[in-house]
């Protein structure tokens, strides 16, 4: 298969993660005969020091021409900590989903067995954790009307939201629970918004078109003292777009670090595919950002077009890097493997899959596993 990749490494360590995953594309590559094409483009802080604006329009034009979009990580302290900035580097996230018609907010939740003892929480309220949430993504707060009065004391944020936002994402949804353990809980706050309460009459309704699934709702509050208590009750979660970004945060403590979290952004006609944590200038540089969530999001792009046997073949060498205590020092302070040699690492085991694995740490040094 051919496939352009549009690769928006974005701010902080989002450079080095992205150069990770796509070691692993390339593996991929080399083991399944595809041939993948990427290109870089500019957004976020990144793009605004340059050209003046978080998404420039020959970014935005690349993403219209691309297959998929491996996206990195946006944001910097140099505007996040001025409130009177009036461009900022998430402008340029949220533009682009607009642009490209991004809905729908993908993000998988799943222990690892290998991880379980690092989570803060008690292995036995964890150990069967696999849940899916469904984030509207266009939607809700983030793109309602903003207000702020003319003396700064008196601001408001719209929160609005259409049938047809509701359904397309709600569709979706329950076509996942099918494939999965057939459970679709909406989680809002019907109680108090009324936009919550659009959410439920939508949900309902629709609900009624897939019998085979169970539908349940929670309030926000509830859901995310749940999520905690007992993640496994949970199987897809659909939600809005403020609740969504808030939960999946949230649940990235599960599997203990948000560090392992994929997503996918998908919409009618195009797809990108980002980890949901953030820039973290602290290690912009220092090689220990940890690039797995990064390579899961290349498995999820691979699968999105239908390479499941690929996607498959990151995930186990994922999972190798893991078994073999292959980490970086957010998973295990004593780790002497950066966000680099751990790439290379599950890079080198895609190609070298069915191999026999001896570690050597004269090569690791270097920035190499040795597979004999």
């Amino acid at each position: 298969m051919k496939l352009k990749i549009a690769l928006l490494e974005g701010d902080g360590i989002g450079p080095e993660v992205v150069a990770q995953a796509v070691k692993c594309l390339q593996a991929v590559e080399e083991t399944f005969n595809h041939q993948f094409s990427y290109e870089n483009a500019l957004i976020g802080a990144a793009a605004i020091d340059k050209k003046g604006t978080p998404l420039p329009n020959d970014t935005l034009g690349l993403c219209k021409k691309s297959d998929a979009i491996l996206f990195g990580a946006i944001g910097s302290p140099k505007y996040d900590d001025d409130p009177d900035t009036q461009v900022r580097p998430e402008q340029g996230l949220l533009r682009l989903r607009e642009e490209l018609g991004l809905f729908a907010n993908i993000r998988p939740v799943k222990v690892f067995p290998t991880l379980i003892d690092r989570s803060p929480l008690k292995k036995e309220i964890i150990n069967t954790t696999d849940f899916i949430i469904y984030r509207e993504l266009t939607g809700g707060i983030y793109f309602g009307e903003k207000k702020l009065s003319d003396d700064g004391s008196v601001a408001s944020d719209l929160c609005e939201y259409s049938e047809k936002e509701i359904n397309r994402i709600t569709h979706l949804a329950f076509k996942a629970a099918k494939t999965r353990r057939k459970k679709l809980t909406l989680v809002d706050k019907a109680n108090v918004l009324e936009s919550s309460r659009l959410w439920r009459r939508v949900v309902a309704k629709v609900g009624e078109s897939y019998p085979e699934v169970m539908l349940d709702f929670l309030f926000v509050d509830n859901a995310a003292m749940q999520i905690v208590l007992n993640p496994s009750q949970f199987d897809v979660i659909l939600t809005e777009n403020l609740f969504g970004d808030i939960l999946s945060d949230e649940s990235s403590v599960i599997g203990g670090s948000i560090g392992l979290l994929p997503s996918a952004s998908i919409g009618s006609e195009y797809a990108m595919f980002e980890p949901i944590h953030g820039s973290y200038p602290q290690a912009e540089g220092k090689d220990i950002a940890n690039p797995i969530a990064c390579i899961f999001s290349a498995a999820m792009l691979l699968e999105h077009f239908g390479l499941k046997e690929e996607s498959k073949a990151v995930i186990r060498a994922v999972n190798k890097s893991l078994k073999n205590n292959f980490v970086t020092p957010d998973l295990n302070k004593k780790s002497k493997y950066g966000t680099n040699h751990v790439g290379d690492f599950i890079a080198g085991n895609i190609v070298d899959a069915d191999d026999i694995l001896n570690l050597n740490d004269e090569n690791i040094g270097l920035g190499k596993s040795t597979i004999i």
